[in-house]
């Protein structure tokens, strides 16, 4: 079993190219080390907006365990360190896998 979170944001503006330089340096290194696995990312330069998913092995409970271990770690306090803010809005849920 593995639960996803699908993650919506709204970039601030004219941050686009450099959230995406960012996002693909740090957080493709960042996560998947951390025991999170990167389903997908796509940016939509039209509308400003990046949305992407991950997901981590087990049931909700287990994945928030997982990312608050993340949120509190050096590695991505590393990874965030001097970034100035990019995003404007957050959407993040739980999503279901439908085949």
């Amino acid at each position: 079993m593995k639960t996803i979170q699908l993650r919506r944001y709204t970039l601030v503006d004219g941050e686009y190219e450099a959230f995406l330089a960012w996002w693909r340096e740090r957080m493709t290194r960042v996560r998947p080390a951390a025991g999170f696995t990167i389903e997908f990312a796509y940016g939509l330069p039209d509308t400003n907006e990046f949305v992407w998913a991950v997901s981590a092995e087990g049931d909700e409970a287990a994945f928030l365990a997982l990312e608050s271990e993340y949120l509190a770690s050096a590695a991505r306090a590393e990874a965030f360190d001097g970034i100035p803010q990019r995003v404007a809005e957050y959407n993040v849920r739980f999503v279901d896998e439908i085949s």
